[in-house]
């Protein structure tokens, strides 16, 4: 069974990254469980995916601690969610933190740097992208869910293979998208 926790802030596209790894995993004939908290993610909220892909399925929700890849979309949420993953677990994230609206409210000074410190001190296989510059790249903010998935596919943790993830996009995402997410996937 593969079990991948995504998290990020309401907009960035989690719960469609989720929807993309559990149709490849379809494909492949694996039965797959999915279960999203998103509160109050229309307001900047947390937004948290959990997908579960394998055979005899009880439940949606992943166990604390046994998460073979949490791919986080925003630094702090990686950090929110650590207990999650298993040891020996990979983390993929964005660099770029997404100010909270507490901090804003507060005037903190919240960049993500002390949540990257954290993970780099306690995830064995890290992988931190930057998916400013992939979106930049790529012309668009909205393939920074596309290039995680990617960076996910690429390290071996994810249970989908870069080829499979390229097949979920053009088969579940609009044609006109499939040239720009497409170029995401080859950036990652």
């Amino acid at each position: 069974m593969n079990n991948i926790l995504l998290c990020g802030v309401g907009g960035q596209g989690t719960v469609l990254a989720s929807k993309l790894i559990a149709f490849a995993a379809m494909e492949k004939g694996e039965d797959v469980r999915t279960s999203e908290t998103i509160g109050m993610s229309q307001r900047g909220g947390c937004v948290v995916s959990h997908v579960r892909a394998g055979k005899n399925i009880a439940s949606p929700m992943l166990p604390k601690g046994s998460a073979d890849v949490i791919i986080a979309f925003e630094p702090a949420e990686a950090v929110r969610n650590i207990s999650y993953l298993k040891k020996g677990g990979t983390v993929v994230v964005n660099k770029k933190a997404v100010k909270p609206v507490t901090a804003s409210l507060t005037g903190s000074d919240y960049d993500g740097s002390e949540a990257l410190e954290y993970l780099k001190a306690n995830v064995s296989d890290l992988r931190v992208i930057d998916g400013d510059d992939i979106c930049e790249k790529c012309g668009s903010p909205k393939v920074l869910n596309i290039a995680l998935l990617a960076a996910a596919a690429k390290s071996g943790a994810l249970g989908m293979t870069v080829e499979e993830l390229k097949s979920a996009v053009v088969k579940r995402i609009p044609e006109k998208f499939h040239e720009i997410n497409l170029r995401a996937v080859e950036l990652a």
